[in-house]
């Protein structure tokens, strides 16, 4: 009877010490399979297709970006309209009819050089990489934009840059990548260039147009009514452009009922088409959720500040420096620093935890920050901690990783509560347009001072188009227009506002 119970004694506590076991297993394997949601998910979230933005047809697992961005993200104050929501499934049905790969596009290519003749409902868009990430980031958009309102495939060329390395696939069931056998792929940047067109002859197979910093006044005829209505005949279309020249497109009037249908805010442009196309790939959105879950998640206000500096040379400024904590104390993102711990204004033993997300070429900036955090205390007692996750020195455009890394940065500082920028910056324009957030932009310096004021809160979320056509055509309406303002930061560039405003 003893060996019976020292028996069965020893039979329940094995099997207690393998469901102990069991238990750990289970919550081991469990972290593991979460190990890229941030620690701060009991934060409201986005459901993970951003309210009917992003198709279901895609597979999780071949771009994480796409499905996990949401547990990044806090929900974003725009809802894309039900009418976007439509046009781009409109739009991804049309690529997948028309894309590389189909027979409308075998037929397609095979009349290019044949002025004058119809491809079908299948005509094209061919955009080509120029200049840097964030350059050609906005430029994207644009043109994507001008694919929605002309009902066009957009083509993306790889030649400079393989893109693949950077973004995923946007488009289910099909791809962007323009095919290297593309008959005209060694005359892209010369095929049949705007201002040699002859629109009194035949109709050409082909266009090329050039919206560069340094575009001339026939370019920029591309935004007269007239000549749209006669691009629209052409089947494929070339974009040379470093610019975000959505803008102007708002101002063509054939345009304007189909825009305020797809953005009833009309400052939302970037913002709804740059998350629906922008999606990393799961190398660098490892780069993002690694450094995000290391160093921002636990932050009770996280602040990202974008450094770019113009002036040559370039590298570390003392007033530039100055400008930051200026603008940054002034507009009361960052607290001020006390002499003493006596002069500590609040003494919680709680104290907020902010961390500071500072991206630039140069360490400088946030070592400055950081010191002067950590040797004297903050005068609200909030402790402030600041992190820089690369210092590359100089600008290395389509060299692999360094482009991996501008992306991933462009990223984090969208992930950010607020945002300071330097003005004029297409890498700022990327990271508030992507996280929806309204950015303090730093003010030009000039003759190597600090302004006064330092910086301004930009009215919109939206990129600037630099160089629009100022003259021409579009001169009254740029002056006139209520959705379409000059902007602050370059006041002989255009920018998309959602309300009137004074220029």
């Amino acid at each position: 009877m003893k060996l019976r119970t020292l028996f069965f004694t020893c039979l329940l506590l094995l099997s207690l010490m393998l469901l102990s076991l069991f238990i750990i297993f289970n919550h081991q394997l469990l972290d593991a399979m979460t190990i890229n949601v941030p620690k701060d998910s009991q934060k409201p979230r986005e459901d993970k297709l951003l309210r009917g933005l992003l198709s279901e047809e895609f597979n999780e697992g071949s771009c994480l970006s796409r499905c996990q961005s949401s547990l990044y993200r806090k929900p974003s104050r725009y809802e894309p309209s039900q009418y976007l929501v439509s046009k781009l499934r409109s739009y991804e049905m049309l690529h997948k009819r028309c894309g590389p790969g189909t027979e409308a596009y075998k037929r397609a290519t095979e009349q290019l050089g044949h002025d004058s003749r119809s491809v079908g409902e299948c005509r094209y868009i061919v955009w080509i990489a120029v200049s840097g990430l964030g350059n050609r980031i906005i430029s994207l958009v644009s043109a994507f934009l001008y694919a929605l309102l002309t009902e066009r495939v957009l083509l993306v060329d790889q030649r400079s840059t393989d893109m693949r390395h950077l973004f995923c696939e946007p488009f289910p069931g099909t791809s962007w990548s323009l095919p290297l056998d593309f008959p005209l792929m060694g005359q892209l940047d010369s095929s049949r260039c705007y201002r040699a067109i002859n629109w009194t002859r035949n109709i050409p197979s082909h266009l090329s147009l050039y919206f560069m910093h340094d575009y001339e006044d026939h370019d920029k005829m591309f935004f007269c009514e007239r000549d749209q209505n006669l691009i629209r005949q052409v089947p494929w279309v070339v974009f040379n452009s470093n610019k975000y020249f959505a803008p102007s497109l708002w101002l063509i009037p054939s345009f304007q009922t189909e825009l305020i249908k797809l953005f009833p805010q009309k400052d939302t442009v970037f913002h709804h088409l740059g998350r629906y196309l922008v999606h990393p790939t799961n190398q660098v959105w490892g780069l993002i959720t690694r450094f995000y879950n290391a160093y921002l998640s636990r932050a009770d206000e996280t602040l990202g500040v974008q450094v770019r500096v113009y002036s040559n040379p370039d590298g570390y400024l003392e007033h530039v420096m100055n400008q930051i904590l200026s603008c940054t104390q002034r507009e009361k993102l960052l607290p001020q620093v006390a002499a003493t711990e006596s002069q500590v204004t609040n003494t919680s033993t709680s104290p907020k935890l902010k961390a500071v997300l500072v991206t630039s070429l140069y360490p400088e900036y946030s070592e400055k920050l950081r010191a002067m955090y950590w040797e004297s205390p903050s005068s609200t007692g909030d402790m402030v901690q600041v992190y820089q996750p690369s210092q590359e020195m100089y600008q290395q455009t389509d060299e692999k990783l360094h482009d991996q890394k501008t992306l991933a940065e462009m990223y984090l500082l969208s992930l950010t509560d607020k945002l300071v920028t330097s003005g004029l910056s297409t890498f700022g324009y990327v990271a508030q347009g992507l996280g929806g957030l309204k950015a303090w932009m730093l003010y030009s310096p000039t003759n190597h001072s600090t302004p006064d004021p330092p910086c301004f809160k930009a009215v919109s979320m939206e990129p600037c188009f630099h160089r629009p056509p100022l003259y021409g055509c579009q001169a009254k309406a740029v002056n006139s227009t209520r959705f379409v303002r000059r902007c602050e930061e370059w006041t002989t560039g255009i920018k998309i506002v959602d309300s009137a405003h004074v220029f």
